[in-house]
């Protein structure tokens, strides 16, 4: 019978020590769930329906679109019900050809080239036009209650009312601007029939749209800051400009961050203003991503289910390459989120 050594003794010493020490360790971390689980088993019970409802609407569209993307499926092969006869489908696995066919086909690159130009546009000039309202409303103004009920007025209007009423302004022959600038001797400009001005216009309803989000956010933030820090600046002599970078920007850093991400996302994917005050058009020139993914589905023949999920697995592929770089950008700056 073979007798350890005193090393090999320690050792075996040490690896059981180690071995009751893991085993305590994960006994108590079950005990400790087990105890949570009956002390919080009420707010489990709550969240549950809302993971399922997630799970429903969010999860199974999501993982079914990544599905079709990868295959070949439109109108013709999907399964379908013709009077009593089911049809059943005869669309095919393809793998990665239709990724393939989008990044290397010159339509998605010059839709994504717009959609860029669209996204920095109109959530610059948003948080522009916000970022200075929210100044002016932050200051004690006669009538500042009213204003701020004023400029909120776009936010409250359900957004497809607010964008037949721009439909109505643009009208090259009978809208409100045209006919104020034929009051001026000024000709009628085609708003959303020249692919230039259709760019401009959708920009600013848009703009107009997003801009009481804005300034409401940053408003919150401006009256987040100590008055004192302004009033110590002034008396050592800096002017407002020197008040606004060194105090005000600084102050308004987490707030900025959040608000620029979300209205970077709206945008990207802003359907309605586009949808309904142009249709993409005149020709392709105002088409952003998810319009013509949403065309891809409903506007062609036959319809191309595969290539309208394809673009908008690519559209979430390129938000979540967004956000991960901005959080990056932000970690190095010590804005963690």
């Amino acid at each position: 019978m073979a007798v350890d050594t005193p090393s090999q003794s320690v050792a075996k010493a040490a690896g059981d020590s180690v071995a009751r020490g893991r085993s305590r360790g994960t006994g108590k971390r079950r005990r400790a769930e087990k105890r949570s689980l009956a002390t919080h088993w009420y707010a489990w019970a709550m969240v549950a329906p809302v993971i399922v409802v997630i799970a429903v609407i969010i999860g199974y569209p999501l993982v079914r679109g990544i599905y079709l993307s990868l295959t070949n499926a439109n109108e013709r092969n999907v399964a379908r019900s013709i009077g009593v006869n089911e049809i059943p489908a005869t669309y095919e696995f393809v793998g990665l050809d239709n990724y393939t066919d989008a990044l290397t086909g010159s339509q998605f690159l010059s839709t994504l080239g717009w959609t860029l130009v669209w996204t920095v546009a109109c959530v610059s000039l948003t948080f522009a036009l916000g970022l200075a309202l929210a100044n002016i409303l932050n200051r004690k103004i006669a009538g500042r209650s009213f204003y701020r009920l004023l400029l909120i007025l776009p936010w409250a209007v359900p957004g497809f009312v607010s964008v037949f009423a721009w439909r109505f302004l643009y009208n090259q022959d009978n809208g409100l601007l045209n006919k104020i600038l034929a009051g001026g001797g000024i000709d009628a400009v085609p708003w959303l029939n020249d692919p230039t001005w259709a760019k401009f216009s959708v920009i600013l309803v848009n703009v107009w749209l997003g801009v009481p989000f804005m300034m409401v956010a940053l408003l919150g933030g401006l009256q987040s800051i100590p008055g004192e820090l302004y009033e110590a600046a002034e008396m050592d002599g800096a002017n407002a400009w020197q008040r606004f970078r060194n105090i005000t920007m600084p102050g308004l850093s987490s707030v900025s961050t959040t608000v620029v991400l979300l209205s970077t996302i709206w945008t990207f994917n802003m359907f309605p203003v586009i949808f309904l005050l142009t249709r993409g058009g005149p020709g392709e020139a105002t088409q952003i991503l998810v319009t013509q993914a949403y065309k891809f589905s409903f506007e062609v023949s036959p319809r191309d289910f595969a290539q309208s999920s394809t673009w908008g697995v690519l559209i979430l592929i390129l938000l979540m390459l967004f956000a991960a770089v901005y959080r990056r950008v932000l970690r190095k700056q010590g804005e963690v989120w």
